[in-house]
């Protein structure tokens, strides 16, 4: 006989490893609504050139795919808003990448999660966390952790938005599954309207295409002439539709060691990265998410920000 889960021996742990939420849902194919959302978002090309988001749709939208009798879905939320920042004078970085790599400290956590559950339970299963075909934010919302708000982001009441998303996919059941949160957007529109570029051009729907974020991370190679302008000082992601959220006023400065800037990164100046040598960025983002952008990637950042252009 299979033994159910404990969600709340789930939540506890989950909080003793240092996650700021957790919640856990029933593994199975998502609602139509959402694998329709994603289906228009991909065909419509909103995705950019991040074509590794068009690969395993079958996956990406039922996990029972991905681990093999999965019957649940345990999604956490880590804190990672700084609680030191990058003066407001100088270039800047988008605030999850201050410190070490998102990936690897939430995967570790989530590794000694699924290592409790098989110890007490016998349970088997993976850990993700932004790393293979899973829809985070909507296992997140049906997890009940939060809602996805305007700007696509997961929203968690009276904490904000500055959290790292991860799960682990198990083979048993939980004696008790969280219930989706309603959504408390209401009728603000702030995030859209302050979005540098207009890359939200709707409600819930982001054109990658426009996004500084992308621009500055994911997208390789020149700027093309059509491509939005570099705006404002941020040579690494875009925090714009965060800034101005009503629910970040409640966000709280993290207490996860790793995700704290560095001294030597506080301490850089425009001039210095102006002048910064492929060592020095090997050096200054050693173990850090900048290292998706590469080093030819964030000059080219700096490069244009500094001269108002990206043609």
């Amino acid at each position: 006989m299979v033994k159910n889960l404990s969600a709340q021996e789930i939540k506890a742990e989950a909080q003793r490893l240092g996650f700021s939420a957790c919640g856990v849902a029933q593994a199975d194919h998502v609602n139509p609504l959402a694998h329709t959302h994603f289906e228009r978002w991909i065909k419509q090309g909103c995705h950019a050139t991040m074509g590794y988001l068009e690969n395993h749709e079958e996956k990406r939208v039922d996990p029972r795919l991905l681990v093999d009798q999965a019957q649940s879905v345990i999604s956490v939320a880590l804190n990672y808003y700084p609680g030191q920042q990058i003066p407001a004078n100088e270039y800047q970085l988008s605030r999850y990448a201050y410190g070490k790599d998102y990936h690897d400290v939430v995967k570790e956590k989530l590794t000694a999660l699924l290592d409790f559950l098989q110890a007490n339970y016998g349970t088997n299963g993976r850990a993700f966390c932004d790393t293979a075909p899973v829809l985070e934010r909507y296992w997140a919302w049906r997890a009940g952790l939060g809602w996805i708000g305007k700007n696509t982001q997961l929203i968690i009441p009276q904490a904000g938005s500055h959290f790292f998303l991860g799960e682990l996919i198990v083979d048993q059941p939980a004696d008790q599954y969280d219930t989706p949160q309603l959504n408390r957007c209401g009728s603000c529109t702030r995030c859209l309207e302050a979005c540098p570029t207009k890359a939200l051009e709707a409600p819930y729907w982001l054109n990658a295409n426009k996004c500084l974020s992308y621009l500055t991370i994911e997208h390789r190679g020149a700027f093309t002439p059509n491509a939005p302008l570099l705006t404002g000082n941020t040579i690494y992601g875009c925090d714009v539709c965060s800034q101005v959220c009503p629910w970040n006023r409640f966000a709280t400065p993290t207490e996860v060691q790793e995700f704290a800037p560095s001294e030597a990164l506080l301490q850089m100046r425009k001039e210095d990265w102006h002048t910064l040598t492929k060592a020095e960025y090997q050096q200054l983002f050693k173990g850090s998410a900048v290292k998706r952008a590469k080093y030819e990637g964030l000059m080219r950042n700096i490069n244009a920000l500094e001269k108002g252009t990206n043609k």
